[in-house]
């Protein structure tokens, strides 16, 4: 009702006021605010990181943050890093979108996610590692609840290929006891929610060539050539 009635009252009472004084008072305040304003210290980038570090180990010690997440520079583009208590969740590639990445971790997993990077560094710090030819193997927890029956249990055959060799869609079907399901394998690697880590792109084409990837293939064979080395 207030928004209604205010512009009758404005209109029928105020107008000479409103004509009159309302220039003076801009004229006088205005430079009395930009001094204010003016005056207020810039903001530090490094208190709002550590506001936002308090913020997280408090969301974590309030049992109120299920996902953390992060972003790491790599060779292949930024790579978003999401973990639970479990373990590492999700890694998802530039292409993929890390806003489409976290809507689904928010539906799937949880919608209590924050950017917490220090909850990440040490996967950050073996990523760079592995990308530096420092590391062959990850040694961080992995949470594969993104994956279902016969993807979990391809995923799960994965962990065992070993750092510079690759196996044929078809052997990894077979290795899961079902050696007619070569599609369903080459699906469970492209929707592998945590590449690199679980490492997909050690699955080729039985004739030796790549094959498809969810960081598109000339990440996958960036890969391939980085362990090959």
């Amino acid at each position: 009702m207030m928004a209604t009635m205010e512009p009758e009252a404005t209109a029928s009472t105020e107008p000479e006021a409103t004509a009159s004084t309302e220039p003076e008072a801009t004229a006088s305040t205005e430079p009395e605010a930009q001094d204010l304003f003016g005056s207020l210290p810039e903001q530090d980038e490094q208190v709002t990181a550590r506001l936002h570090e308090r913020l997280a180990a408090a969301a974590a010690a309030e049992g109120i943050l299920d996902v953390a997440y992060r972003t790491v520079d790599s060779p292949l583009g930024a790579l978003l890093l999401a973990a639970t208590e479990q373990g590492l969740v999700r890694v998802a590639y530039p292409n993929q979108g890390h806003d489409a990445a976290l809507a689904q971790l928010a539906e799937l997993v949880s919608p209590r996610i924050l950017n917490a990077p220090g909850r990440l560094d040490e996967v950050a710090r073996q990523f760079d590692e592995y990308f530096s030819r420092r590391r062959r193997a990850f040694d961080v927890p992995v949470d594969l609840r993104l994956s279902k029956g016969f993807r979990y249990s391809v995923l799960a055959h994965l962990l065992q290929i070993p750092y510079g060799a690759t196996e044929s869609y078809a052997q990894v079907a077979a290795a899961t006891g079902h050696p007619r399901a070569v599609r369903a394998a080459g699906t469970a690697c492209a929707t592998n929610p945590v590449p690199i880590v679980v490492p997909c792109h050690r699955v080729v084409r039985s004739d030796g060539s790549p094959g498809g990837y969810a960081g598109g293939p000339d990440a996958k064979r960036s890969l391939l050539t980085l362990e090959a080395a």
